[in-house]
């Protein structure tokens, strides 16, 4: 399977590699024929995996269910209808061929296009048919509307076709209904905002994606008391729902959560996005429409709530984030940017941003750190001053350099009027 992908001799007929001669045939037949040996270990940990939980053979459809989120009367919810074992959790001694055994077989499943499902909740049922990649989304209208005493909400979701069990396979959804004493929500991306990725380089991306898991990947330092802190909020309020958008596949749902729970950073509905191939897009290269479009389903779901956006500066973010501040005029309270690669030719591109966002009403904070954004949060009255205690000390702990340059770039580039932004509730 794998392993064919790659054309190698039989390893007696490698030749070693000779000081003497220039790179070339020889050479990389043996770089092939290492490659292929790692495939081929990497194969055989899927197979023994899939083994173990019970997943040789096994091609029966089961739904993978995405947190949703909503409000009393109105929630939206996302899932997708597959054939494979679900990958099992990983451990803290789990080694890298086991992990990428983990991530082939959670990018291997195959989608059911043309799955029916049902949705069942209070009052109650959503009949939807599942996409040519096997996902699918439903509209909630719950009557008696969902009660304001419980943050997280359990609906259920049943596969009706294919119909390939007794009773029919059936799988719990979670929904997050914030309550009405929330102060802001927080809308954050993921990758190289919460969790190191390099999504700026493929190589690299592909090493932490591939090759790490949800106990090995490391977390931006500070960011799990920092988020703590946003959730908990400044006063009476007990709890601001964070949101979770990124241009991650759907594939790497499970991961992320598991990561978000093993840091202890708060849970949250993920927006991720389908990186099938489409007519419209070969390849998931873009980032701004998917983006775009999950931040103003979760605005138009809220619109009395205002928010804060985090993002970092290795991509789109700071475009993205811009156009939400022009287009919902009043309802950003901040803008925090990571700068985390502090090229020159992404300074006077923010540098504008900044200030047309200023302009609108709102701020833009380009950040060294954690820290940095959460004093300008607790200067807000968004945290209580008190959190920044222990968010500068888990940011010291696990402080690692500031590329270079980045600490001029910021001062230049963070922005911030007197007396503007939309106010807290």
């Amino acid at each position: 399977m794998i392993a064919n992908m790659l054309r190698v001799r039989p390893a007696g007929q490698c030749r070693g590699l000779n000081p003497n001669l220039k790179p070339g045939r020889h050479e990389m037949a043996d770089w092939k024929n290492t490659i292929a040996k790692f495939v081929h270990r990497v194969e055989e940990k899927v197979d023994a995996q899939r083994q173990k939980f019970g997943a040789m053979g096994d091609g029966t459809a089961r739904i993978e269910a995405y947190r949703g989120y909503g409000c009393a009367d109105r929630a939206y919810l996302r899932g997708r209808v597959v054939r494979g074992a679900a990958v099992p959790a990983a451990v803290a001694e789990q080694g890298i061929a086991m992990n990428l055994a983990a991530m082939i077989q959670r990018f291997e499943s195959d989608e059911v296009a043309g799955a029916k499902v049902r949705v069942v909740y209070p009052g109650g049922q959503a009949a939807v048919t599942t996409d040519e990649e096997g996902y699918f989304e439903a509209w909630l209208h719950p009557k008696p509307p969902f009660s304001a005493d419980n943050l997280w909400h359990e609906v259920v979701i049943e596969l009706v076709e294919p119909a390939e069990s007794d009773p029919p396979h059936r799988a719990l959804a979670q929904l997050l209904v914030p309550p009405p004493t929330a102060a802001f929500g927080v809308i954050s991306d993921i990758d190289d905002t919460v969790v190191k990725t390099d999504a700026t380089s493929v190589l690299r991306m592909a090493r932490n994606v591939f090759l790490s898991n949800a106990h090995t990947r490391v977390p931006f330092p500070g960011v799990a008391p920092f988020y703590r802190a946003l959730q908990q909020g400044a006063g009476e309020s007990p709890f601001n729902p964070i949101f979770y958008v990124s241009s991650s596949p759907w594939n790497l749902h499970d991961t992320l959560t598991e990561f978000l729970m093993v840091q202890k950073i708060p849970l949250g509905p993920l927006m991720l996005r389908d990186w099938g191939v489409s007519a419209q897009e070969a390849l998931p290269t873009g980032h701004a429409s998917h983006k775009l479009e999950a931040i103003r389903r979760i605005l138009d779901l809220f619109p009395a709530l205002p928010f804060i956006l985090i993002g970092d500066s290795g991509q789109e973010d700071p475009e993205i984030y811009h156009r939400v501040v022009r287009d919902y005029p009043d309802r950003i309270l901040a803008v925090y940017i990571r700068n985390v690669v502090p090229r020159p030719d992404r300074v006077g591109a923010i540098r504008k941003l900044a200030a047309e966002v200023e302009h609108a009403g709102s701020a833009l904070i380009l950040a060294d750190d954690t820290l940095a954004a959460a004093r300008h949060a607790a200067e807000k009255g968004w945290i209580r001053p008190q959190a920044l205690g222990e968010i500068g000390e888990v940011a010291r702990e696990e402080h690692e350099p500031t590329p270079a340059g980045t600490n001029q770039a910021n001062r230049e580039l963070s922005t911030e009027g007197p007396g503007t932004g939309p106010q807290a509730r």
